[in-house]
């Protein structure tokens, strides 16, 4: 008789439950759930005051709603009874920070604090604390940690200690009421086990957190601000356990609030992305798997740890066990399309899609299909979300470079969509030029299943073939692969998950050799924009950040 697995995706705006049978990788069933706040960007919910610039922040009732609606529901679909339901895991964007108090209940739960911007979830895109990833960073370099260069010299605004220091510096009587921060993915992994856990894959990316060396000292911590120095064992609290590991199992209340069996075990949280590259069926060095959505999140499987300047971090079985995992990625790519498209296309090519027959993204794609490359002449920066890989730099801002009073809608869609292209190329040449191979890779995602045009543009600028996961829900199934390894009755390792479990697709994406030659030339251009904004040549950027406010 079969056995089956769940794997939910928490993802920026809604979460996703499969119902997966281990043999052999079919969904049975899934269910999707949109989060009811979404992101908090403008002001609290019941709350008329206007929160700050580049505030990005979540209502966790949202994640519990997740679990109530879509994990009955794959049950109802698939009709499977509960007790073939061996094991379940969730998967969550990061760093996505809970601040709860000493019931493990979130501080925006309570009455007293819901009113506060800092008692409420920070989003992964939350940026509003890089003046202290700034602070964090100065004293590392002048402490000369040796811990920093694992994230490239730079920790970023969206990680956990900057997003800490945010709470600590700026509300002080709040902070002393948070009796723990926790990724999201261990706080809802904690509401099904009554068991706070932490996993090592989100600590060693998003808090500085080193498998042999532990986190940094106290002297750092006191140094950074005395109220600090006791940090780790007064706010970072609960066991630390590795991906592919037991969190616990249901507790009675959550099995029947599931429809799922009191033995129904329940593996360590993980990242979304660092989730993926085992269902994209990635096992070997020198593998990158693309993560693409709103921001894209890069998973490159290395067998050594090399210091990379600007990557987001290197972990020790941070995502395949058996060999060291790189993170690098960019803040923002579909994120970019979604805000074009919405807020910047007027009304006459919305009509045109509609004579079409085409949703305007597909319209979009398909004039913009018809340009010859650098036909438009225009070329953007992809930093409309800041940059994570390999500046490390929120306050960074995005540009268009090139346009007239002829430029028309779709040609400015296919730029934003190269540039997303030529800051990848940035990201992988960095790593070639510091030793870290880079042989295949691999996309999985919303996006590479909605546009071909998007592929192909990414094959040619980086001259590489691409090979597509073979499933909408990568990271959903990755979760399920995590959950078959700690279930009794499923697989005895990732290793065995993945040639059992894994899908990808037969075809794939080839770079055009003449295409390539002409994207050299502009990825050229490319690069000179990228280290003259980027770098410190002219900070214009930034100087216009700050007249905002």
């Amino acid at each position: 008789m079969s056995k089956y697995t769940i794997g939910i995706n928490f993802g920026t705006l809604s979460g996703r439950a499969v119902l997966v049978d281990i043999s052999d990788g079919s969904v049975k069933a899934s269910s999707v759930h949109a989060y009811k706040n979404a992101v908090i960007t403008d002001h609290l919910p019941g709350d008329d005051a206007p929160l700050p610039h580049d505030y990005a922040l979540q209502d966790p009732n949202d994640y519990l709603e997740v679990l109530k609606r879509t994990i009955p529901a794959v049950m109802k679909e698939s009709a499977i009874q509960k007790q073939d339901v061996i094991g379940l895991s969730i998967d969550f964007t990061a760093c996505t920070v809970v601040p709860v108090d000493e019931h493990n209940q979130p501080l925006s739960f309570n009455e007293n604090h819901r009113n506060n911007k800092h008692a409420w979830v920070k989003l992964w895109k939350h940026h509003a604390a890089q003046k202290y990833a700034d602070e964090l960073n100065a004293l590392a370099h002048e402490e000369k940690t040796d811990w920093i260069n694992r994230y490239g010299g730079k920790i970023s605004s969206e990680w956990l200690f900057p997003k800490i220091m945010q709470v600590l510096k700026e509300d002080y009587e709040l902070y002393q009421n948070v009796d723990n921060f926790l990724e999201a993915t261990d706080w809802v992994t904690s509401q099904m086990t009554d068991h706070v856990v932490r996993n090592s894959c989100t600590l060693g990316y998003k808090a500085m957190y080193h498998h042999e060396k532990g986190f940094p000292s106290k002297d750092f911590f006191k140094k950074l601000d005395p109220r600090m120095e006791n940090i780790i064992d007064e706010k970072i609290k609960g066991d630390i356990i590795d991906v592919g590991q037991k969190a616990g199992s249901l507790t009675p209340k959550w099995a029947e609030i599931l429809g799922l069996s009191e033995n129904t075990v329940v593996a360590a949280g993980n990242v979304d992305a660092h989730v993926s590259p085992p269902a994209a069926g990635l096992n070997k060095a020198g593998q990158m798997l693309m993560i693409m959505g709103t921001s894209t999140c890069d998973i490159l499987l290395g067998d050594k740890e090399t210091m990379v300047p600007g990557m987001c971090g290197v972990v020790k079985n941070g995502s395949v066990p058996g060999f060291y995992a790189y993170e690098s990625g960019q803040s923002a790519v579909g994120d970019i399309f979604a805000w074009f498209v919405d807020d910047y296309i007027g009304e006459n090519t919305r009509k045109e899609a509609t004579s079409a027959g085409l949703d305007i993204h597909a319209y979009l794609e398909q004039e913009a299909s018809k340009l010859k490359i650098g036909e438009s002449g225009l070329l953007a920066l992809d930093w409309f979300g800041g940059n994570r890989s390999i500046l490390v730099d929120a306050d960074v801002q995005g540009m268009m470079l090139g346009m007239n009073l002829n430029t028309k809608p779709y040609e400015i869609y296919r730029a934003l969509i190269e540039s997303t292209a030529f800051g990848k190329r940035i990201i992988i040449d960095n790593y070639k030029a510091h030793g870290v191979p880079i042989d295949e890779i691999y996309v999985s995602g919303g996006l590479p299943n909605k546009n071909k045009m998007l592929l192909q543009i990414y094959a040619d600028v980086l001259n590489i073939e691409i090979k597509i996961a073979d499933s909408e829900h990568t990271s959903a199934l990755g979760a399920a692969m995590f959950a078959s390894v700690v279930a009794k009755d499923g697989h005895k390792s990732i290793k065995e998950a993945t040639e059992k479990m894994a899908k990808v697709k037969e075809e794939t994406v080839k770079p055009n050799p003449e295409n390539v030659k002409k994207y050299q030339k502009i990825y050229d251009e490319f690069k000179v924009l990228h280290d003259y904004f980027g770098r410190g040549d002219n900070d214009v950027m930034k100087r216009l950040k700050r007249l905002k406010g």
